[in-house]
């Protein structure tokens, strides 16, 4: 992951090169062609989302097109690749286009969702990912900039955490025990916009790299997951996840309870549901809307009422 993150830097330092030039992006997946015209020799196919230099312009059979450098990170193969030849310009948007941070981000949205969406678009999330770097890197001062890298970098992320989940590390208790996720595109969102929202949202996924694998139920990973969230909420009070994080450090309290009885570490149970019973009404009295309020009520009914809540996933 630090040689890919190496690479990517590679690449914005190829781009910064060529500053002088007009930059843009592809919004559909496009051919490069060595000469322009539909019939000319094809170079590679382009994913959504890629850094295309504008290099020269020209028309064939009434077709605009546009010569272009354009710079390619091939993970799989681990590096980077930079390619000349012809786009058609109808699938291009460059920084001079009318409203092109808002295509772009629009763009970078349908991706998104067709991501999300079963049977959607293959690699629709990494031409996400890309597509709202290319919006914030060629618009900086667009009121959507913060937001678009905040998504990118957080779209990295969960491809990245699904690759560190899937390994038998991800099971093992200490969480320094597997490869941490890379942080670096989060810790530059927190950088670039500081007290911000996005700022906030990026430190709640680099929690993921504190936590544990499987508690085999022990109670050491819980007491110390709760100490984590907790700390998110007084260091963020304002962050959309505030509630979510309150949330799980009461429902880690609680699932602290059982596994003390289980232990027969009966003089810590009560300590643990008096802990519980408060963060659980912190979440009711603090978050009206939404979902957490009910959730925080029904954790605290089963707390008091001695049902067991550990076994499953807070989230």
């Amino acid at each position: 992951m630090q040689k890919l993150a190496f690479l990517i830097f590679i690449s914005f330092a190829l781009s910064a090169a060529a500053a002088d030039y007009e930059h843009g992006t592809n919004i559909h997946d496009t051919t490069l062609y060595v000469l322009p015209g539909f019939s000319s020799e094809k170079l590679v196919r382009l994913d959504r989302g890629r850094d295309l230099v504008v290099l020269e312009r020209a028309n064939m059979d009434n077709n605009p097109w546009i010569k272009v450098l354009a710079t390619i990170v091939d993970r799989e193969r681990e590096k980077v690749r930079e390619l000349t030849g012809w786009v058609a310009a109808k699938n291009v948007v460059t920084v001079s286009t009318p409203n092109a941070d808002l295509i772009i981000f629009g763009e970078a949205a349908d991706s998104e969702q067709q991501a999300e969406q079963r049977g959607g678009r293959k690699g629709a999330a990494e031409d996400a990912l890309r597509l709202y770097f290319r919006m914030q890197e060629f618009f900086p001062n667009s009121p959507l900039a913060g937001e678009a890298m905040w998504r990118s970098a957080d779209i990295r992320w969960q491809l990245e955490k699904a690759q560190v989940m899937s390994r038998p590390s991800a099971r093992d208790l200490d969480p320094d025990a597997r490869n941490p996720i890379e942080d670096e595109f989060m810790k530059q969102v927190i950088k670039k916009y500081p007290h911000s929202k996005w700022a906030d949202l990026a430190s709640y996924d680099m929690i993921d790299n504190k936590l544990c694998g499987e508690w085999k139920g022990l109670p050491k990973c819980p007491e110390k997951e709760s100490e984590i969230y907790g700390k998110y909420v007084r260091e963020h009070p304002q962050s959309p996840k505030a509630a979510e994080a309150l949330y799980n450090a009461a429902w880690r309290q609680a699932a602290l309870v059982d596994i003390y009885k289980i232990n027969n570490e009966n003089d810590k149970v009560a300590n643990a549901r008096r802990k519980a019973l408060a963060l659980a009404q912190e979440v009711a009295n603090q978050f009206q809307q939404g979902d957490w309020k009910p959730r925080a009520l029904d954790l605290a009914y089963k707390v008091e009422h001695n049902v067991p809540t550990f076994g499953g996933s807070p989230e």
